[in-house]
């Protein structure tokens, strides 16, 4: 690839994203791979990872913060909390689906979203932040399945 043909595909990643995610499909699907911008295609590719990821823990939190609230304040259960629980183990479970290799970062970074999603409960329903046991007392298959509701 030439300089100027360099300096043009990073000048249009810059200037024009869309423009650029649609000259690299067509130069992978000629097989023009002497064209392809590889830097800004792997740290793409790259990125798409990281926000799957992100995503996952996301959700875990939420889902994690609504069975704590579920179960430590159940005189203001609802409609609302149910519905939560139920979208975000949705979303872990077609990511899971969708992706199996992301099941091991999920047994990985319960623990740390359990703590987070301690410290949003704590903070949205005015328990102390004892109130919550230290480590996460839901297994990840309960987390993710739909019937299961702490009492």
């Amino acid at each position: 690839m030439t300089i100027d043909l360099q300096a043009n595909q990073k000048n249009l990643y810059d200037r024009d994203f869309v423009g650029w995610v649609e000259t690299t499909v067509e130069q992978l699907r000629a097989q023009n791979y002497a064209d392809v911008d590889w830097a800004n295609l792997i740290e793409e590719i790259e990125d798409m990872f990281r926000r799957e990821r992100k995503s996952l823990k996301s959700n875990l939190v939420v889902l994690l913060l609504h069975l704590l609230k579920w179960q430590y304040q159940p005189e203001y259960r609802s409609g609302s909390w149910r519905g939560s629980i139920r979208e975000h183990r949705r979303r872990i479970n077609d990511d899971l689906n969708d992706s199996p290799s992301l099941t091991p970062f999920l047994q990985a970074v319960l623990s740390g979203c359990y703590a987070s999603a301690c410290e949003q409960a704590a903070d949205e329903t005015g328990l102390a932040l004892q109130t919550f046991p230290v480590d996460c007392p839901y297994k990840s298959e309960q987390v993710l399945d739909a019937s299961f509701l702490p009492e």
